[in-house]
């Protein structure tokens, strides 16, 4: 397994950026972001995902120099236009704006519409939690999942993400409405491994844990099956009326890629406006001392809470370095004009 420095990473995949017409402050934040994304595991939303995003830039779905705009200021919420800019640096600047409004009113509640595919939704619950906010977000997305019952792709596999701040250790969850999302069935595919549960359908209409058979028939499993295809409906209909943007059928009439034209919405709110320090740090750690102390069903595994992998990751991979596929990372050199 090849392992690559964060600085090394960052720094190619700036270049790549850089090379397909981005300035480079916004190269680098963006940069960023791919990178940690990568250090903290998700692979998928990270170093895999810079290929799409500069395809994207050339294609003029991505405006690389574009910024939000503000549509409607409601006091305590916040509409912007994110003019088909950079997604990563849209949900930074309305994350950010949220949490500005909340530490003024308590609660803040910034969307977008008009937005792009944010790679890795959890960043921006991080961000939150970082400032001392509870985050939650979510974001719409095209077509890409059977809603339960059906065969062919009707409704969003939604991310939403929640996190909550911990001076331990933030609790951030950060799911997409299947059991799986199609980065873990790419970077499982290209470890050469099985899932862990079955995760979609095959060609004769089977569940499977075979990662490649589920892509090739775009049959993801909504979690929890009708649940999680209601959960996504209903998603996607709350971010279109709180944006003023498309739902998933019009971000498929859009036809501007993954998430072309897509709607976000980001909460943040600050419990110290509602509770004391001390009743904060006690019902967090009371509920997490319960949960790791849980009777594991396998006697040789841990029980985690959320964020609490994506912890241990980062550490292990900024101290050994962090792994990357080897034919993506050539491909990514290649576009960063490195030999």
């Amino acid at each position: 397994m090849t392992r690559i420095s964060f600085n090394e990473m960052k720094a190619t995949i700036k270049s790549a950026f850089m090379n397909a017409g981005m300035p480079e402050e916004k190269a680098d934040i963006c940069a960023q972001v791919h990178t940690e994304s990568s250090r903290d595991g998700v692979y998928s939303h990270g170093l895999n995902r810079v290929e799409r995003f500069v395809d994207y830039l050339g294609k003029g779905w991505v405006d690389g120099n574009a910024a939000p705009t503000l549509e409607l200021n409601l006091g305590s919420m916040e509409i912007y236009n994110g003019n088909l800019g950079p997604g990563i640096l849209n949900a930074l600047f309305a994350m950010n704006r949220a949490t500005e409004i909340a530490a003024q009113n308590g609660l803040g509640l910034v969307s977008l519409n008009n937005t792009t595919h944010w790679m890795r939704g959890g960043a921006y619950g991080w961000q939150a939690a970082e400032k001392g906010f509870i985050g939650i977000c979510w974001t719409n997305t095209e077509s890409c999942m059977p809603a339960w019952g059906a065969k062919s792709c009707g409704i969003g596999n939604n991310p939403f993400i929640m996190a909550v701040p911990r001076k331990e250790g933030h609790v951030v969850l950060d799911m997409a409405m299947s059991q799986y999302s199609y980065g873990k069935l790419q970077t499982t595919r290209l470890k050469d491994q099985k899932l862990p549960y079955p995760g979609g359908f095959d060609q004769e209409g089977k569940l499977t844990d075979n990662p490649g058979e589920i892509e090739e028939t775009r049959r993801i499993l909504p979690m929890g099956f009708w649940k999680g295809s209601g959960f996504a409906v209903m998603l996607d209909l709350i971010s279109a009326l709180l944006s003023g943007g498309l739902t998933t059928s019009g971000i498929d009439k859009a036809d501007k890629g993954s998430c072309g034209s897509c709607c976000q919405i980001f909460i943040a709110i600050d419990p110290q406006k509602i509770n004391t320090q001390e009743f904060i740090d006690q019902a967090l750690n009371e509920t997490i001392e319960q949960l790791k102390s849980s009777v594991p069903a396998n006697e040789n595994a841990e029980i985690f809470y959320p964020g609490e992998q994506s912890l241990k990751t980062r550490l292990e991979n900024m101290e050994l370095g962090i792994p990357v596929d080897d034919g993506i990372w050539a491909n990514v050199k290649a576009l960063a004009k490195l030999s």
